[in-house]
């Protein structure tokens, strides 16, 4: 039996940065190591900041992906 992971949405659509980040960083401290979280923003600069976010704090930026003014980021704690 396969284990499964759990995966969870954070929209911060509307918020400039640095908040898309902060409500990030919030979030991942409730998650434990493994499970992943979506994040959708509509910051252009969130792009830059979730992954310099996610380098820093060693989590894996899996994808990121534009879809009709909106940012899509996989992140694995």
């Amino acid at each position: 039996m396969s284990e499964q992971i759990k995966r969870e949405l954070l929209d911060v659509t509307g918020h400039k940065c640095p908040i898309p980040v902060l409500r990030l960083r919030k979030y991942l401290e409730k998650l434990e190591t493994g499970e992943e979280i979506t994040l959708i923003a509509s910051d252009p600069m969130a792009q830059l900041d979730i992954a310099h976010f996610c380098h820093k704090a060693g989590h894996d930026l899996m994808n990121i992906t534009k879809e009709g003014g909106k940012i899509v980021f996989q992140i694995r704690k």
